[in-house]
């Protein structure tokens, strides 16, 4: 399952949010005696497995033969886990989690809303994040091989390829940024403690100076880090901050977000429209990141799955 389908199943999670807290029970659980079905290499596939992909399949409105569906899938991610497991490619607990946060923050919803759409789904929250750690592990994985889309091309064959397609090379906006970080140790994270904090961090947007000035402006402030992140091209803005610096014009700084760290702001010290063959690149790989995984990574799976030992039940 590639980056789409969880961008599809986004907007499903509100509706499924909205028809569950006003009407419970309106989606099924997936309820029933835990039997082994599939073994991959020693490792078992429940038939609890199964409903909860069939249901978290059923969520994005797949249609087809949903059991079989839920069958290859699993059985093709319990492949890709093994390997990353092999080569110490798997995230960790803690980066699983945030990732499942970012999720739940991109749909408007809390991480206890999340559980309660996911449960009520009858997906189960460990289900989804099971599903997480091996869309995170196989691209470590891809990586590793040297297989990402485009990762074995250097800079200017990428560029040579998308003029041979007839394409112009592509342009993209090129941001110089600093971020203002107000730290909140996670010993004394409250809600009263971030929103005091936010409130200062709101204050010293009201009156930056810009980012020649920034050091100045906060000397003397309690737990505030300043870093300059540099050059930074559009299609490299982390997620949750894209929306937020691409609305904010230059000279300005984005709204304020509560994070891991405390509360941020991000400063947008320049912006201006650049083509070169970074900027080409970088735009290339993010045309095609989603386009189906590399050839690479297809054969390497061909090959675990015909060495791998698979039983049906």
């Amino acid at each position: 399952m590639k980056i789409s389908a969880i961008l599809r199943l986004s907007g499903m999670l509100v509706a499924t949010a909205m028809l569950c807290t006003g009407a419970p029970g309106l989606v099924p659980q997936a309820k029933a005696a835990s039997e082994i079905k599939i073994v991959v290499n020693r490792q078992g596939i429940t038939s609890v497995d199964i409903a909860r992909r069939v249901a978290f399949l059923r969520l994005q409105r797949t249609g087809g033969n949903l059991g079989e569906k839920a069958r290859e899938q699993l059985i093709e991610e319990s492949l890709k886990y093994q390997e990353a497991l092999r080569i110490g490619a798997v995230p960790s607990k803690a980066e699983i989690d945030a990732s499942y946060k970012r999720f739940a923050s991109s749909n408007n919803l809390s991480v206890q809303q999340l559980n309660g759409v996911l449960n009520q789904a009858g997906v189960t929250p460990k289900h989804f994040k099971d599903f997480i750690r091996v869309q995170m592990s196989w691209p470590r994985v891809v990586q590793a091989l040297g297989g990402a889309a485009g990762g074995t091309m250097s800079t200017q064959e990428l560029v040579s390829k998308m003029l041979e397609r007839g394409n112009d090379k592509p342009s993209t906006t090129e941001y110089i940024l600093q971020q203002v970080i107000f730290v909140v140790p996670s010993n004394k994270r409250s809600n009263s403690a971030l929103n005091a904090r936010k409130r200062e961090a709101d204050q010293l947007r009201g009156r930056y100076p810009g980012c020649d000035n920034a050091a100045s402006a906060i000397t003397g402030l309690r737990d505030v880090t300043l870093r300059n992140l540099g050059r930074i091209m559009q299609p490299q803005l982390p997620t949750a901050w894209k929306p937020l610096i691409e609305k904010t014009e230059a000279g300005g700084t984005t709204s304020t977000r509560i994070t891991d760290r405390g509360v941020e702001f991000i400063v947008i010290c320049s912006a201006k429209t650049v083509s070169d063959d970074m900027a080409a690149e970088l735009v290339f790989r993010a045309e095609n990141s989603d386009e189906g995984e590399s050839e690479a990574a297809k054969e390497h799976l061909a090959k675990l799955r015909e060495r791998a030992v698979i039983a049906n039940r």
